[in-house]
């Protein structure tokens, strides 16, 4: 019970000696009410001066007390029972204090670790449903979010490391073979440095939206996703057209709340990943947006090779890739193409749900809250 016992600065007592002092107090209370009640009820009526009743021969049957007397009695046995009301007051509430403070410990405990760093233990109290269980389970469930977060946060600084990493490493190496052989052609170096930086800052571009997403610090206005998807239709045609996919736009208008440049960006990562994950020649992606009631819907379907079950839940996370890391192209991403989107979508208070198609590809749905009133 030390952490418990604590002392408290501002009162000197610590929570099991006010609520031991409680429990007593109350019971002394109690004790002096039912005094106070035989005293009103009883005692009072009884007369100050003897009282003798004569019978019918003239010999006193009866004689009723005095009061004083009663009192002188009666006084130093009731002083006797409020002091030991007090003792069992006092031992009586501190073993109960005791008792119904032990949760509140393994809770401290569980605290105490999590604040050390430790987020793997957990409370686990059983028994009946009541406040203490609910505090447990929540604290539980708290911890359990937090160290899933803090793992996701590990993962992404590994990866953002070494990603970013990765270019700077190629930078010097290309510098490193154009010092040591000064006859190399420069046009071709500027090419592949420049190339190497712009993906860099893309990277880097990537990571900053991606933070923005995730604090949520936008100004919300209005924002119609089928105008939204019709603009990122537009600019992804190109790049469509050269790899021979069909896209098409479809359904109405879907109004929702929130930053149109982060809602565009989210648009548009579906359906360049739509395109870029499609299949070699003649593959189809249909971008569908509508509204059902109080809800907004995007849809992005695409063809492309088949997805194993377990990879599509993983294809939020950052850099990770359905080619398995692979870089197919120029356009393959650094792998935060979803993640970014997940980001979004969250931001604006929206769900983000990934399924494959069975015959290969990958359905894209998000659903955000409509506009207010």
């Amino acid at each position: 019970m030390e952490t418990v016992e604590t002392v408290d600065r501002a009162s000197g007592l610590s929570g099991r000696a006010k609520l031991t002092l409680s429990y007593a107090g109350f019971l002394m209370l109690a004790g002096a009410l039912l005094l106070a009640a035989v005293w009103v009820f009883l005692l009072r009526y009884v007369p100050e001066r003897a009282l003798i009743v004569p019978g019918s021969t003239g010999v006193p049957t009866d004689v009723f007390p005095v009061r004083s007397n009663l009192l002188r009695v009666f006084a130093p046995r009731a002083a006797a029972v409020l002091v030991i009301l007090l003792v069992i007051g006092l031992v009586g509430g501190w073993i109960l204090a005791g008792r119904m403070l032990a949760p509140l410990t393994r809770i401290t405990d569980a605290a105490r670790m999590a604040g050390s760093g430790s987020l793997a233990h957990r409370i686990g109290m059983k028994g009946r449903q009541d406040e203490f269980r609910e505090l447990s389970d929540t604290f539980d469930s708290m911890l359990e979010r937090l160290e899933s977060h803090v793992a996701e946060q590990q993962r992404f600084a590994a990866n953002a490391s070494h990603e970013l990493r990765t270019p700077l490493a190629i930078s010097r190496t290309l510098l490193d073979v154009a010092r040591k052989d000064p006859t190399r052609d420069r046009g071709e170096l500027v090419e592949r440095l420049h190339a190497v930086n712009a993906r860099a800052i893309d990277l880097t571009e990537a990571l900053l939206l991606l933070s923005r997403g995730d604090r949520g610090d936008f100004t919300r206005e209005r924002v119609d996703l089928s105008l939204l998807a019709e603009e990122a239709a537009e600019t992804l045609l190109p790049l469509a057209e050269r790899r021979r996919i069909t896209l098409d736009v479809t359904g109405g208008a879907a109004g929702t709340s929130g930053s149109a440049e982060l809602l565009l960006r989210m648009v548009t990562n579906l359906v360049q990943n739509a395109v870029v994950h499609n299949l070699p020649d003649g593959g189809t992606v249909t971008v569908h947006t509508e509204a059902y009631g109080d809800t907004s819907v995007l849809r992005v379907e695409n063809t492309g090779p088949q997805l194993p079950p377990e990879l599509v839940p993983t294809l939020t996370e950052p850099f990770q890739r359905g080619t398995e890391r692979v870089r197919t192209d120029e356009h393959a991403g650094a792998g935060l193409g979803l993640a970014i989107v997940h980001s979004i979508v969250r931001a604006h208070d929206g769900t983000l749900d990934l399924a494959s198609r069975p015959t290969g590809g990958l359905v894209v749905t998000v659903r955000l809250p409509g506009p207010p009133p």
